[in-house]
């Protein structure tokens, strides 16, 4: 379990038509079918939620020692509440809607290992992602053992596997590449192995520090706290073009993760009503601040844990845990302000777009 860590590094919204209860499966109007999305705009993804209903136990959810559903460990509440990962016709088809509505065209997979829990449920996000026209790159997490010469066999497993889905994503603009995020590559220190599959993947080292992505085929930051101020991303970002790689800095609405780390002294990001955000994808955007990145890599759709979700948190949350919500988030409020960051992610991919 990963997630606490040194830092190292949406407006014109799709109707869409809830039928059911709140974790019954979301139904696009055609309007939502054709708005276009981008590709370039990456949401990062976390599969490894889980409930007694379709995994047989709570996964993550506990976290910080918390007894779901209602109590969760998170300083949001889920507007589907302790949902599951594996909940493919539920919780993940609304994930794949709320995504389209946010005008993102990529979400990162948050991928453990071969064959561990959040590979088994790949098949069925893939699925649901090529239902909405959704593309899926990796994000690959520091499991235990993890070396660069594993690296190389999960991103060939990868591409075998799962390479043949409408839904897996390749980089038309960079040679019809797909795309491998490494989360904690500073951990390794020679990555020379992963050199030969250059020519046919972009894999991207999480950093801005242009002496440690020898071999890499691009870079990002994830960080969500880090954006508000972009340290290194100018020079990443000119290193980059200097030198064919992809540059894909990370923006976040905020970083807040007391009810899942008890006694954390990581810093909290307030979200100040969208303001943060709102910096974040300027500082992303402004080429004398982000260096023209090539994408924008977003943390994240579902990190609940650190607080820095997109994902619709509950306007009206279970009483007596102390739940934030995203009251008052770009004017809105109640059951309206819930959507607010997936409407605004889509004012920030038109004007990505059309930078």
């Amino acid at each position: 379990m990963r997630r606490w860590r040194t830092i190292i590094l949406a407006i014109s919204a799709a109707a869409l038509t809830i039928l059911g209860s709140a974790t019954a499966s979301t139904v696009p109007t055609v309007a939502a079918q054709a708005a276009p999305l981008s590709t370039k705009v990456q949401l990062f993804y976390y599969p490894w939620y889980g409930n007694p209903s379709v995994a047989g136990s709570y996964r993550h959810w506990p976290q910080g020692g918390h007894t779901p559903p209602a109590d969760v460990g998170a300083d949001y509440y889920p507007k589907l509440g302790a949902y599951d990962s594996g909940d493919f016709a539920g919780a993940v088809d609304q994930h794949m809607a709320w995504i389209r509505r946010s005008g993102a065209g990529t979400l990162v997979y948050s991928w453990w290992g071969q064959g561990s829990y959040e590979d088994k449920l790949a098949p069925g996000v893939l699925a649901a992602a090529a239902k909405y026209g959704i593309k899926v790159a990796w994000h690959l997490e520091p499991y235990g053992g993890r070396t660069a010469e594993s690296t190389v066999a999960d991103v060939n497993y990868l591409n075998s596997r799962y390479g043949g889905s409408p839904a897996y994503y390749r980089d038309a603009e960079h040679g019809n590449r797909p795309a491998f995020y490494v989360f904690e590559s500073l951990r390794i220190v020679d990555w020379t192995p992963i050199e030969a599959l250059k020519a046919t993947n972009i894999i991207l080292a999480q950093t801005t520090d242009t002496s440690k992505v020898a071999h890499f085929g691009g870079m990002y930051t994830y960080d969500a706290i880090a954006g508000a101020t972009a340290p290194g991303w100018k020079s990443a970002g000119d290193f980059c073009a200097a030198n064919g790689l992809v540059w894909a800095p990370s923006v976040g609405p905020g970083y807040i993760d007391d009810r899942a780390v008890v006694g954390n002294t990581t810093p909290t990001l307030a979200r100040e009503n969208g303001a943060t955000y709102d910096k974040e994808w300027q500082n992303a955007v402004t080429p004398s601040i982000g260096g023209n990145p090539d994408w924008v890599s977003v943390t994240s759709f579902n990190e609940w844990h650190e607080g820095s979700v997109l994902e619709p948190a509950r306007s009206a949350p279970p009483l007596g845990q102390g739940y934030l919500t995203f009251e008052g988030a770009y004017g809105k409020t109640g059951a309206a302000a819930e959507t607010s960051y997936l409407d605004r992610t889509r004012y920030w991919v038109d004007r990505f777009a059309a930078s």
